[in-house]
């Protein structure tokens, strides 16, 4: 069952995560202080609803629903409305869900012996230790019978007073050494590193569920033909106006958060130069449940929890050492490596059960450059999948506008602070700064030069190392 925030671990993480808002700018404090922290629990709807009131620190609660120990959608919740209002919410909410979630107890078990090993890639820089302290701890109380655990240190040089030995020390797994910046090249050693054919990685901001690998080996076991296993992205916290913007914003990392297992795969009835350019996404019955643009899969993936199988990731030429964090690029690399096994015809399985924690940026200047990485990584993505194969321009010029036009009236609803039925909250109004957005659109415009800028670079830094590597 995921990981229930308990209320002790609540209030601290609260007081430890609660909003230096020295780097806001000044216009944006009014709109700060409705951001205001925001309780994470995930109740299991078999369960008694619990008692959920406001505090002096809470007014607003996320609330995860669960069904069987599986996550089966989620809900916000206004504190201050009282107990009778909370539990009719939640009791709507939980009525509707289960006419859509899938029969739970026909779900697939797998016993231990037919489990995949898997090997756990966590790219780090160690900058954040608390964070990458926790991710380690997550893991090494996985419920799971096989596996390893592959820590990649990607830093260019080593500090004298280096706090990695002590975060691993007694730790069970192995510390691979790459100096050469970048997820990307991090990610690659440590696929070139793993014993094993399944390959699972995880940013090292994250904390894992106990149940994340069993799900991902389970759905990988009941379908060998599967290449990519992805998973559910949910807020670790919400404490700071930054991660509460984010949230609002996205709804997860790259759009509404779907809590139905899915197939994904190029959609047949696109023409045959143009099959990838179109997925089909079908429910756990074989039906299909919708289609989209390749381009747009980022609504069902994310580096932050992504599995591949090692022939998958041979087969694609590894991850595009000129994207991702730590290059010029920001970002993409994660996207990059999808849309290509289902550009060329892999089958993705979308598992909501494998569920991970994301710690969101808490300062505003991090916010500011996690859009920068988003809007210009993702261009710089779509760089790379056209040097890889021009038929993308094609697939991007009979997707693009349609693209365009569903993220500009999206991201112009929520901005606007509107509801799915299209009101504004007079009350509360905007939610987001709409200039965070534009912000992000202006690095879309710069993504494909900062792609082959990134490209030359990586060139200079390659050929920089290998003169060092023949000197020594």
């Amino acid at each position: 069952m995921p990981v229930t925030l308990r209320k002790r671990n609540i209030r601290k993480q609260a007081i430890a995560g609660s909003a230096n808002q020295d780097d806001l700018p000044e216009s944006l404090m009014a709109m700060a202080a409705r951001a205001g922290p925001v309780r994470i629990l995930v109740i299991n709807i078999e369960d008694r609803l619990p008692e959920l009131h406001a505090d002096d620190h809470y007014r607003d609660a996320y609330v995860v629903l669960c069904r069987g120990g599986v996550c089966i959608g989620d809900v916000m919740i206004n504190l201050t409305t009282g107990l009778e209002s909370i539990h009719n919410r939640l009791r709507e909410t939980i009525t509707s869900l289960q006419a859509m979630v899938p029969d739970l107890a026909n779900r697939p078990v797998v016993v231990d012996s037919d489990l995949p090993y898997i090997s756990i890639v966590i790219p780090t820089i160690v900058t954040r230790t608390d964070a990458l302290r926790r991710c380690i701890e997550c893991i090494e109380e996985l419920d799971y019978p096989n596996y390893e655990v592959l820590l990649v240190d990607n830093r260019r040089l080593l500090p004298e007073s280096d706090p990695l030995p002590g975060l691993v020390d007694g730790k069970a797994l192995r510390v691979i050494r790459e100096s050469r910046p970048g997820v990307s090249a991090a990610r690659n050693a440590g696929v070139a590193n793993a014993d094993s054919d399944v390959i699972a990685f995880v940013d090292d901001d994250v904390r894992v569920d106990r149940q994340w690998l069993r799900a991902i080996g389970t759905r990988l076991a009941m379908n060998p033909e599967m290449e990519v296993v992805t998973g559910l992205i949910l807020p670790a916290e919400m404490e700071s106006p930054a991660q509460i913007w984010y949230e609002r914003y996205y709804g997860g990392f790259n759009g509404p958060r779907t809590f139905l297992p899915l197939t994904l795969e190029a959609d047949p009835r696109s023409p045959r130069l143009l099959r990838g350019s179109r997925i089909l996404t079908r429910d756990s019955r074989g039906a299909a449940h919708r289609s989209l643009a390749v381009y747009g899969i980022g609504a069902y993936s994310a580096g932050a929890n992504m599995t591949f199988r090692k022939s998958t990731i041979e087969r694609i030429g590894y991850f595009d050492v000129a994207l991702g964090t730590g290059t010029p690029a920001l970002g993409g690399e994660d996207l990059a490596a999808i849309i290509t096994v289902l550009w060329t015809g892999g089958k993705m399985g979308y598992e909501p059960s494998a569920v991970t924690y994301h710690q969101h940026r808490r300062e505003y200047s991090e916010l500011l450059r996690m859009l920068d990485g988003n809007g210009l990584g993702f261009t710089a993505m779509l760089a790379s999948l056209v040097r890889s194969d021009p038929r993308h321009l094609l697939g991007l010029s009979s997707q693009f506008s349609s693209a365009v036009k569903k993220i500009v009236v999206e991201r112009g609803r929520k901005i606007r602070g509107m509801s799915a039925d299209e009101t504004i909250n007079q009350k509360s109004g905007p939610l987001y700064p709409s200039f965070l957005a534009k912000r992000e659109f202006r690095a879309f415009l710069r993504g494909p030069l900062g792609y082959f800028r990134s490209r030359l670079w990586w060139r200079k830094l390659s050929s920089a190392h290998s003169r060092l590597d023949d000197r020594t």
